[in-house]
This record gives C-alpha cells, sequence and structure tokens, in this order.
C-alpha cells in the first residue's frame, strides 16, 4: 500500500501531547498525515486502534518508510523521530553524548513531571463529575513546582541543553500553553517565572511551531 505522506500521525484534536509530536515532524520538515480519533466515540480504546496502541490513548505514529514501524508515547516518539532522521542535529544533539542523557533526562522530566501533573489539573477542574479542592489545590501546586524546576535552570542558561533549542524544550510547550491560559487561577506567566515565559514565548515563535498551531486552531474551528 502506498502512502503521500511518510507519516500517520494518530492524535486528538485537543489533546497537547499529539500536538507537540506534529511540532517535531514539521521542525524536521517531515511529512505528515494526522488522524483524529473521535474520543466521544471511543474511537482511542476500539479494536483498530488499540492495535496500534495497546494503551488506548494518543499519540501513535506510523513511518510507512520503515516497514510501517508503529511507536507510541509521545516522547518515545519524539526520540524515533530525532534519532533517525535528524542526522544533522537541528533539534537534538549527538547520541551517546553527556548532552545526549541529558536531553533524555528532560524529556523523562516532562513525561512524568509536567504531563501527568497538569493533565490532573486540567481533569479535576473541567472533568471531573465533583468539585474536590483539595486535589486541584495539589495539582495546582504541582504545576507551580515545576515551572519553578524550569525556572532555575532557564533563569541561568537559554536553553534546556547544548545552548540551542531542543525537542527537550519543544516537549514542554503544549501543556506549558495550557497552565498559562487556564489551568492557574490569577495566573502572570511573566511575572511568576520570568525565565520561563520568555523561553516558552521565544519557543512560540519558532515557523514550525506558529505552523502547527495555526493548524491546531483551524482544527479546533472545524470540530466545533
Amino acid at each position: 500500500m502506498s502512502h503521500g505522506k511518510q507519516f500517520t500521525l494518530y492524535t486528538h484534536d485537543r489533546g497537547p501531547n499529539g500536538w507537540k509530536v506534529a511540532f517535531v515532524l514539521e521542525e524536521l520538515g517531515l511529512t505528515y498525515e494526522s488522524k483524529f480519533l473521535d474520543f466521544n466515540a471511543g474511537e482511542h480504546k476500539g479494536p483498530e486502534y488499540l492495535k496500534l496502541n495497546p494503551n488506548g490513548r494518543i499519540p501513535a505514529l506510523v513511518d510507512h518508510k520503515n516497514n510501517d514501524f508503529i511507536i507510541w508515547e509521545s516522547n518515545a516518539v519524539i526520540q524515533y523521530l530525532v534519532d533517525r532522521y535528524d542526522t544533522a542535529h537541528k533539534i537534538s544533539v549527538a547520541p551517546g553524548t553527556d548532552e545526549y542523557y541529558t536531553q533524555l533526562q528532560w524529556l523523562y522530566f516532562q513525561a512524568s513531571g509536567q504531563g501527568p501533573y497538569f493533565g490532573q489539573v486540567a481533569w479535576f477542574v473541567v472533568y471531573h463529575p465533583e468539585k474536590v479542592p483539595s486535589a486541584v489545590e495539589r495539582y495546582r501546586n504541582e504545576v507551580r513546582r515545576v515551572l519553578g524546576v524550569l525556572e532555575s535552570v532557564l533563569s541561568k542558561q537559554e536553553y534546556l541543553v547544548a545552548g540551542k533549542p531542543t525537542v527537550a524544550d519543544l516537549a514542554f510547550l503544549t501543556w506549558n500553553n495550557i497552565a498559562e491560559t487556564f489551568l492557574l487561577e490569577n495566573f502572570d506567566f511573566a511575572k511568576e517565572f520570568p525565565a520561563t515565559a520568555k523561553w516558552h514565548k521565544k519557543l512560540l515563535e519558532r515557523p514550525a511551531i506558529v505552523k502547527v498551531l495555526d493548524d491546531k486552531a483551524k482544527v479546533a474551528a472545524a470540530h466545533q
């Protein structure tokens, strides 16, 4: 079966983890088709998708030029993309170097420290059927703690790894966007975490990121 695009990205119109994979695909100039799963219809838990990702979450990526290789878990997808296709290290560092493991460190921290805690705020604020103020407070405190970790590093250096923007930086963008817009009450990003806010704004201005966020806005409008 021939494919017009190299990759198929199974994702969700609002899911932050799918869009951060799109950032990397766009940054590397790789061609891809996004398939947006209908969560209300349970497509992410259906048998066809579970063949691709037994965890029933987004994203999953199929690389048609690598024997339809399937990979899921967003930061594993990102690592696969840069290890295999960013040979010029445009947005990554060389495998095996000390900085490579620093890059991995931040990707692990994003996956374990940022995504789950930020996601829990979204759950308890928007989706949980009962109001649980103690849970909201706990996870909002964690959002600020994570931003504080970033601030402690970015107040001393421009980027997280190697003095340049890499996937270590890009992986934080989507959830930080959500934090800035609705996770925290009365939140002044630039005032509370000035170095992190400056870094975040600079990353958002990258042409590939602008394009993907424009695509996201168009998809959101179409799905209203």
